[in-house]
């Protein structure tokens, strides 16, 4: 299991010099420099120069990317050129429809993971396509805003629409040993709902979630965190297992309950994300 943190990805515009040089102090786990949504067509190649200093320049606490213009668009190719001659770690490519997008995006830039944001009906269709499209691909992010826009769903506090795809979106990644990050909740003064909806996914099985605002980092960060039930739980399991009486049985009784060495597996892995984000 991938022991990468990715449980708050704050977006900031990367056309903002006061938002840049305020996310190298922030706690979110990544920062993603957007030179899409957030940056009018105007202002894409003053971005694009900004986000190239910001990725040459370094001193960022969170982990650095960068979400580029769509390759059909007209900054798309030069966007991912210009980042990686410029070194990025980490692209975050939007509206991927295709394998065949990750394959151009992945030998424009050998050197970078690569997220793709699944966020059109057609990229839904070709879900298993892309995620096993290989490359430098490392996650699937949901595009919730334009998904929604795409398939037409009207709103539901509880993603009703959106809840087989919650499910096929982690599903592809975990088949392919990729990060899952779930979308952005859009009302940033919505504490309980954007506390409820982080819940949610993390019980679909989500690694994080995508955030617009730094005001919603430490929530995301506490939905993706082990409690201190499960990490005790965790403890006790790894505990039996180490057990004499325990040696070379399956499974054993914890708690009022059977675990099998599956769930040995699962202590320890949720014991190992515990560890690194509170290093």
């Amino acid at each position: 299991m991938r022991r990468d943190l990715v449980r708050s990805v704050l977006y900031l515009p990367a056309s903002n010099a006061r938002a840049i040089d305020k996310a190298r102090t922030l706690d979110c786990d990544v920062a993603i420099l957007d030179l899409e949504d957030a940056v009018a067509p105007e202002a894409k190649i003053e971005a694009r120069a900004a986000a190239v200093e910001a990725v040459r320049a370094g001193g960022f606490g969170p982990r650095l990317g960068v979400r580029i213009n769509a390759l059909d668009t007209e900054w798309g190719e030069d966007d991912l050129d210009a980042l990686a001659q410029a070194g990025a770690r980490l692209i975050v490519a939007p509206k991927v429809e295709t394998p065949e997008t990750v394959h151009a995006l992945s030998a424009g830039a050998p050197d970078a993971a690569l997220w793709a944001m699944i966020e059109t009906p057609r990229a839904l269709i070709d879900l298993g396509r892309i995620a096993q499209a290989g490359g430098g691909l490392d996650g699937l992010m949901l595009g919730v805003n334009d998904l929604a826009k795409g398939l037409g769903t009207g709103p539901s506090p509880d993603r009703e629409p959106f809840k087989p795809w919650l499910a096929a979106l982690v599903a592809a990644s975990r088949a392919h040993g990729l990060l899952a990050i779930d979308g952005v909740f859009n009302r940033i003064d919505d504490a309980e709902g954007l506390a409820a909806e982080a819940a949610q996914g993390r019980l679909y099985g989500f690694d994080g979630k995508s955030l617009i605002h730094p005001s919603q980092i430490a929530a995301a960060n506490a939905a993706f965190s082990p409690t201190e039930a499960e990490i005790a739980r965790a403890r006790a399991i790894i505990s039996a297992f180490a057990a004499p009486e325990a040696e070379g049985r399956g499974a054993i009784r914890v708690g009022g309950a059977m675990v099998e060495r599956l769930h040995l597996a699962e202590a320890e892995a949720l014991l190992a994300r515990h560890a690194h984000a509170v290093r």
